[in-house]
């Protein structure tokens, strides 16, 4: 089978995040390890002693539970859940059910929808219809975006199409436990929802519904979602399978997701 590596690395100046809320690695290269490890072996001489006078190499990672490829869990959206079947607390992402980490992968193309456009029901079922595939339990839904193309530049958190609240939740109710997209947001960016909202405003009319609509659909329904995928582009819309295991952080909103896609030979 075919592998491709659905997972962004996490760099120093890869514009991916906001300003000031990227991630930062800072490296310590084999000489410094060098050093380090004569802490803790008394006598030890670096260059007498190690290979080439080298040690160990080792990062130090300042970054958020949101930075890099990731999967959000239900408490980022809420404190609560599943409205809809009775209400009960948001799972955190250490409570994530394996069994949802390995699934069908559909990839809905929707790069011919402009920047900012807000993904309806109507949408989701011409775009399943148009691959001839109907979801199922345990599908994993992804939307490839115009963003992926902008990643690494400053216009990537304002590209991409936007999951809505009625689509996200017309996707949940057919069994699908996570999603996915290669934009900054499973929503449309913010700063184009932001200009919605500055009108509506102006117009004495505000539509707080338009505010991070795709999210709060997990307070209806809880569900797992992806953000800043890539190469989506490279999988087949039906046909491949993904592997998408979160990083075990107790108690956290989301955490760091290495997602994969295999493809039959």
């Amino acid at each position: 089978m075919k592998f491709i590596d659905l997972s962004i690395s996490i760099a120093n100046d890869t514009f991916s995040d906001p300003p000031l809320t990227g991630p930062k690695v800072e490296y310590s290269d084999h000489e410094t390890g060098a050093k380090s490890m004569a802490l803790f072996f008394s006598g030890l001489n670096p260059n007498e002693h190690l290979p080439d006078g080298k040690g160990w190499a080792v990062e130090k990672i300042t970054l958020s539970t949101h930075s890099g490829t990731h999967m959000d869990a239900p408490w980022h959206f809420a404190p609560i859940q599943d409205k809809e079947l009775g209400k009960r607390k948001a799972l955190t992402i250490d409570e994530f059910n394996l069994e949802w980490g390995i699934g069908s992968l559909i990839v809905l193309d929707c790069t011919d929808k402009e920047d900012g456009y807000v993904m309806t029901p109507a949408d989701i079922d011409e775009k399943l219809d148009s691959i001839n595939h109907k979801l199922r339990k345990g599908d994993v839904l992804c939307v490839h975006t115009t963003a992926a193309k902008h990643f690494g530049n400053k216009e990537f958190m304002d590209r991409g199409v936007g999951v809505g609240k009625e689509a996200t939740l017309h996707i949940i109710r057919q069994g699908v436990h996570i999603v996915g997209t290669d934009a900054w947001s499973w929503d449309a960016p913010f700063s184009i929802t932001a200009q919605k909202w500055k009108k509506s405003i102006a117009d004495k009319n505000p539509n707080p519904s338009i505010i991070w609509e795709g999210h709060f659909a997990g307070i209806e329904l809880g569900y797992f979602q992806m953000e800043k995928l890539t190469n989506l582009d490279k999988v087949p819309p039906v046909g491949a399978t993904i592997y998408c295991f979160p990083v075990k952080i107790a108690e956290a909103s989301a955490g760091w997701v290495r997602a994969v896609a295999t493809i039959p030979d």
